[in-house]
């Protein structure tokens, strides 16, 4: 199946599906280190199917491929800064992305990542929020502007002690956070941001944040905001960012990729706790 421009002007290229993300997710809203858009594949190769995912790992190219993917769209690029040397199988010599670049050009599969541009778009704010049951006012980075793209999302919710409100993160984002503050306080106004915290704990704090639900923060940051009054819940990075392939599927059938022609990767943690099991039992 090869995917039709809708005009009828002939197949929809991979570089079509590039521009047609870079149009919902702005380039310019990436972050100065990011590396977004096309790492590797044929621009001028027609799009067949495409597997949407977190993470553009070798596992996750190989998984697109048997799914007869010649397209991984992901989250997460590939590399930030590209690897000295490509070969198969991760090494000390070898990093997991080279492994994966690989394995791509080994396939045929491009990959196109929307990293922290689509961390900034209204569509993944009003994703994490609508898996927590919550609407999105606006964005941390300009609370007073709800219609300006920008990371995170701020909500107004009805009283909820800490405990509920994480026992909701948990079967929402199917995890077990770590949680700072007292399980029986009472919130209100919480901020909301997939991935890393990083410095937006302040940004949460000056717009009333009461509570922070986030994929990670150091300890430290932690320990510091908790301690002046706004409780902190730790989902995973990834946990925390999983409803984003939903938002990249949507976009790239929006692009005129067929819907029967897109897939997304069956919601997966990397990682497990003891009180979970094993591994394979996360999904």
């Amino acid at each position: 199946m090869t995917a039709q421009i809708d005009d009828g002007g002939g197949p929809l290229t991979i570089a079509d599906l590039e521009a047609a993300l870079f149009a919902a997710f702005p380039s310019e809203h990436a972050e100065g280190w990011d590396h977004v858009g096309r790492s590797v594949g044929d621009p001028d190769a027609p799009v067949e199917r495409v597997m949407c995912a977190l993470d553009a790992t070798e596992a996750n190219v190989v998984r697109a491929a048997e799914a007869g993917a010649n397209v991984l769209v992901a989250h997460h690029p590939v590399f930030l800064g590209a690897p000295a040397s490509f070969g198969p199988r991760p090494s000390a010599e070898n990093p997991q992305s080279a492994a994966a670049l690989y394995e791509a050009v080994r396939r045929g599969i491009a990959i196109i990542s929307m990293h922290t541009n689509l961390d900034r778009s209204l569509e993944a704010r009003q994703a994490l929020c609508e898996r927590l049951g919550l609407h999105a006012l606006s964005s941390i980075e300009y609370p007073d502007a709800p219609e300006r793209c920008g990371l995170g999302a701020l909500v107004d919710a009805e009283p909820i002690a800490l405990e509920a409100l994480s026992r909701r993160a948990a079967h929402a984002f199917s995890t077990v956070p770590r949680i700072w503050g007292a399980p029986d306080a009472m919130v209100s106004r919480i901020a909301v941001l997939g991935g890393s915290l990083g410095d937006l704990g302040e940004l949460a704090m000056k717009a009333g944040a009461q509570a922070i639900v986030c994929g990670e923060a150091g300890y430290h940051v932690c320990q510091d905001l908790a301690a002046r009054g706004c409780a902190v819940v730790l989902l995973g990075h990834d946990a925390s960012e999983l409803p984003f392939a939903e938002v990249l599927a949507r976009t790239v059938c929006a692009s005129g990729v067929p819907t029967d022609a897109v897939t997304v990767m069956g919601e997966r943690r990397q990682w497990w706790s003891l009180d979970e099991g094993a591994l394979h039992d996360n999904r």
